[in-house]
C-alpha cells in the first residue's frame, strides 16, 4: 500500500440515488466531507499526490459489500483461501466481504470454531471480512455466544449442505434455532430447498443439463420458502433467503412482504444472466444448486429484483478443486455444485443491467448498500461522510473479454470464460490507500450498531 490518498475527485460519484460530480475529503482513511467537484477549497493544504483526480471516462464506485463468500479455510484451503479469494474480491471492486460458515474444518458453529477462522484469516486478507455463524443440530447454546462475538447472522440448511460437518435443520429444529436467534435479534440466513422434493424429482442424470435441472425443480425452493415463512410467523425471527433461483416462489415472496414478515431476499448474477437454454451437456462449470434455470424464470427475477421483491445480489462465490468439477467427464449428477465468481460479478451485472436500460447507481443499490443493511455493517457501500473511503475506479464503457488465468481466486474455473463483458474495474481502494496486490490491509471487522439497529432496521432504513 502506498501513501493514503486524502482527496478523490470525480464528474460521476455514483450512489444508490444517482450520479454526481464531487470532491471527497478524506481523513484516517474515512469520508470527511463532500464538496462540488470545482470547489478549490476542498484541497487546502493538500499536496498533488495526496489528491487522486478520477479520469472523465471513469466513474467513482463505493466498494461493493459482498455478503455470500465460501472461502474455506482452514480445513479446505486448497478449494479457496483468505489471500486468493480476497485478492479476487478486490480486483472485481469489492472491499468487503462476508465468509460463510461451511466448508471449512472447523465450521463457524462455535465460538471456537470462529476463533480458528479469524486466526486463519489474520494476515493474509486484502479487504475487510466479516463472518456468518451457522446453525446445525446441536448448537442452540452456542448461537448467543457467537452472536456476542460478532458475526453477522446464522446460515442454515435445510437439506444435506453437501459437507458432513455442516448437517441440516429438521422443522423442529428450525423452529427451535429461529426462536432463539429471535429471543436476542440475530439473523438467519437459510438455504432454502425441500429435501422430500428433490427425493421425489427425476434424479440427474450424467452429462445432460436439462435432467440435471429437472432433479432440482422450482417446487423445492417454493415448499422449502413456504416452511421456512410458517416459521418466521410463529417466532418473528429476522429471516433472509440466499440464492433464490425459482421465481415460482415469488407471490410466496410478496405475500409475507406485504404481510410486513422480517424478510429479505437474495439473488446472484448467474441467475440473471445464464439460461439453462445456453447450457451445453458436460458443461459442469455451470453446475450450482439451486440451478441455474430457463430465460423466462430468468426474466421474473429481474422484474421481481427492479420491483424490490429480490433485495441483493451477492457472488455466492462456492470455488471448490478443478478435480471436483469432473470437467473431463462432464457428469452433472456427481460434480461439486458451486460458482466462483466474486472477481466477475460487477461486470457480469453492468454487461446485462446496462442492456436493460439500468444504472450503475441500481447496481450499487443491489451489490453494495443493500448487502451491508443485511449485515449489519453501517455504512460500508456508501460515500457519505462518516463511511469507511473504500471505493473502485470504474470504466463502464471498456469491455473485456474473460480469461481465466487472469482470474486471481485459486481454482480459476468459470462460466464466463471466454465471455466479452462491459465494464473494467481499474483500481480498488480501501481506506483511500489502493489496494496493490503487494500488502494486507484488509481487517477482521463485526457487524456495526448491532444494539441500536440490526440488520433488518437497517435494510429498512437503506430500501425505503
Amino acid at each position: 500500500m502506498g501513501s493514503a490518498v486524502r482527496a478523490v475527485r470525480a464528474r460521476r460519484i455514483v450512489s444508490a440515488d444517482g450520479e454526481v460530480p464531487g470532491l471527497l475529503r478524506l481523513r484516517d482513511g474515512v469520508v470527511e466531507s463532500i464538496h462540488p467537484f470545482d470547489e478549490m477549497a476542498g484541497l487546502v493544504g493538500l499536496s498533488e499526490a495526496e489528491i487522486l483526480t478520477v479520469d472523465d471516462s471513469c466513474v467513482l464506485l463505493p466498494g461493493l459489500v459482498d455478503t455470500h463468500v465460501h472461502v474455506n479455510e482452514p480445513g479446505r484451503t486448497e478449494w479457496e483461501g483468505f489471500a486468493t479469494a480476497t485478492a479476487a474480491a478486490a480486483a472485481g471492486g469489492v472491499t468487503t466481504l462476508v465468509d460463510m460458515p461451511l466448508n471449512s474444518i472447523p465450521p463457524t458453529t462455535t465460538k471456537a470454531g470462529l476463533q480458528a477462522k479469524r486466526t486463519a484469516a489474520t494476515g493474509q486478507t486484502q479487504i475487510d471480512v466479516a463472518f456468518w455463524g451457522g446453525a446445525v443440530p446441536g448448537n442452540v447454546e452456542d448461537l448467543e455466544p457467537l452472536w456476542n462475538s460478532g458475526v453477522v447472522g446464522f446460515k442454515c440448511f435445510l437439506l444435506p449442505s453437501g459437507v458432513e460437518e455442516f448437517p441440516p435443520l429438521s422443522p423442529t429444529e428450525l423452529h427451535e434455532a429461529m426462536a432463539r436467534i429471535s429471543s436476542f435479534g440475530g439473523l438467519l440466513i437459510a438455504h432454502a430447498e425441500e429435501q422430500s422434493v428433490l427425493d421425489a424429482a427425476p434424479a440427474p442424470n450424467g452429462r445432460s443439463y436439462h435432467d440435471f435441472m429437472n432433479s432440482r425443480p422450482p417446487a423445492a425452493e417454493s415448499t422449502a420458502i413456504a416452511l421456512l415463512l410458517n416459521a418466521v410467523r410463529a417466532t418473528g425471527c429476522r429471516t433472509h433467503i440466499v440464492h433464490l433461483s425459482a421465481a415460482s416462489a415469488l407471490p410466496l415472496i410478496a405475500a409475507a412482504k406485504a404481510e410486513g414478515l422480517p424478510l429479505t431476499v437474495e439473488t446472484c448474477p448467474h441467475y440473471l444472466v445464464l439460461t439453462a437454454e445456453t447450457i451445453p451437456d458436460g458443461a459442469t462449470q455451470f453446475k450450482c444448486c439451486p440451478p441455474i434455470r430457463e430465460e423466462a424464470n430468468r426474466e421474473l427475477l429481474w422484474q421481481a429484483l427492479q420491483d424490490g421483491l429480490i433485495d441483493c445480489v451477492v457472488s455466492d462465490h462456492s470455488p471448490c478443486t478443478p478435480d471436483l468439477k469432473l470437467l473431463d467427464v462432464g457428469d452433472f449428477g456427481a460434480a461439486w455444485g458451486g460458482i466462483a465468481s466474486v472477481q466477475l460479478g460487477l461486470p457480469v451485472m453492468w454487461t446485462a443491467a446496462s442492456e436493460r436500460g439500468l444504472q450503475l447507481s441500481d447496481l450499487v443499490r443491489w451489490m453494495a448498500v443493500r448487502p451491508a443493511a443485511l449485515a449489519g455493517l453501517g455504512l460500508r457501500g456508501t460515500l457519505q461522510p462518516g463511511a469507511s473511503a473504500d471505493f473502485s475506479i470504474f470504466a463502464p464503457d471498456e469491455t473485456f473479454t474473460v480469461d481465466v488465468a487472469a482470474l486471481r481466486y485459486r481454482n480459476p474455473i468459470s462460466p464466463y470464460a471466454a465471455t466479452t463483458l462491459r465494464g473494467v474495474v481499474k483500481q480498488t481502494y480501501l481506506r483511500g490507500e489502493l489496494i496493490d496486490g503487494k500488502s494486507v490491509p484488509g481487517r477482521l471487522i463485526e457487524r456495526e450498531n448491532a444494539q441500536q439497529t440490526g440488520p433488518q432496521n437497517d435494510m429498512q432504513r437503506s430500501t425505503s
